[in-house]
């Protein structure tokens, strides 16, 4: 029996793959790829899910993309990171600026930690066959695609691992080397990673779900190094992912960034691994931090901007919002989120700081709401009815 691919090779096969003319292929091509955003739940459940659908029965070829343009993939300090933990790199991942001019009919797409194709592969929304998120259901996927599970989770990761979990045991059998132990563990880093920054090492009880420890335990079990150790990872990705004092301001607003058109209006949301009095203090000011976010906000044409932060000042986990009303349409909308928003148990952030015209800034109390959760109150006040 021949021995099991590694993840290096199959990336490669990937970037073959989608490099080969339209007139050489024997089919469609097949792509997993995660939200715009492009966290690390996205990009690792893309290549997760890619490696185990591509290399078990029928064995067709899923070629993981990143969402983003590959300047971008930079930014993602922490992908990096884990990348290198298993003798990877970024130049190893395709991204959006390696799709050539693709007929959306010779394609397939399932789709990792969203169920709505957004910006630019907007095109391929008709050839989704497949879905796997834990944000809520938009509706856009096909109730009869398979798989399509959508439900609530800690991580993607999570409900990735419980999808592929038969399929990757069998694989783990079907070798006669020790090829498959090796990437096994490969593999595990990279799916135990996602989970550990979604969850905050499983200690986040209002976002786990049973699937989330589960799916960890069984990556763990696959990691043979006796040096290894799990809370000593997530330090190390946290503390990668935390650092963002050598990025500019557009770095950081664009670093984890995710966009929705609704009701003819635009609405953008940069989350920050830092509070604002860290943003304010590297901006210069209140005011300066609120011109760089002008300009990111003109840059991308929005009608609504927002800001949200996690922070962990002396230790205590903290949130924080700033939305802006930035065309008088968004004005509108900014006033409907205040009168919807009372669940999130907002506070003005130090006594109006950072407020401006039509400007909010708030301490949120409500530690369970994550973008998950603020993206669809903010898509609601985008509608005018």
């Amino acid at each position: 029996m021949a021995p099991r691919t590694t993840i290096q090779v199959f990336l490669a096969a990937a970037r073959k793959a989608l490099a080969t003319p339209a007139t050489q292929r024997r089919g469609p091509l097949t792509f997993v790829v995660g939200n715009e955003s492009a966290d690390l739940d996205s990009l690792c459940s893309a290549v997760v899910f890619a490696y185990l659908r591509s290399n078990t029965p029928p064995h067709a070829l899923h070629i993981p993309l990143s969402n983003l343009p590959r300047a971008d993939l930079g930014l993602r300090t922490e992908m990096t990171f884990v990348l290198n933990s298993v003798g990877l790199s970024p130049s190893d991942l395709l991204t959006l600026s390696d799709i050539p001019d693709l007929d959306p009919e010779d394609t397939n797409w399932l789709l990792v930690d969203h169920n709505c194709l957004t910006g630019p592969l907007k095109q391929f929304a008709g050839r989704i066959s497949g879905c796997i998120d834990h944000h809520a259901d938009e509706f856009a996927v096909n109730q009869k695609v398979s798989p399509r599970v959508v439900e609530p989770c800690g991580s993607c990761m999570s409900l990735v691992v419980e999808e592929c979990r038969t399929a990757w045991e069998s694989l783990s059998r079907d070798v006669e080397d020790g090829d498959a132990a090796v990437e096994d563990e490969k593999l595990a880093k990279i799916g135990l990673a996602s989970i550990l920054s979604d969850t905050i090492n499983l200690t986040a009880k209002e976002k786990i779900r049973d699937k989330d420890p589960r799916a960890a335990n069984f990556l763990a079990a696959k990691i043979r190094d006796p040096s290894f150790d799990r809370t000593k990872f997530f330090d190390q990705i946290s503390a990668v992912k935390e650092d963002i004092s050598s990025l500019s301001f557009r770095d950081i607003f664009r670093k984890d960034y995710k966009e929705w058109d609704g009701s003819g209006l635009k609405l953008g949301i940069s989350c920050s691994v830092q509070g604002f009095s860290y943003l304010v203090e590297k901006a210069g000011g209140e005011q300066a931090l609120a011109d760089d976010f002008a300009l990111w906000a003109k840059e991308r044409e929005l009608d609504v901007g927002a800001i949200m932060t996690t922070s962990h000042p002396n230790g205590e986990f903290q949130r924080h919002l700033l939305v802006w009303g930035l065309t008088d349409e968004g004005k509108n909308a900014v006033e409907r989120f205040r009168s919807i928003g009372d669940k999130l148990q907002l506070e003005t952030w130090k006594e109006g700081a950072l407020d401006g015209e039509n400007r909010h800034a708030w301490r949120q109390h409500n530690l369970a709401a994550s973008r998950k959760q603020v993206a669809p109150l903010l898509r609601e006040a985008l509608n005018k009815n």
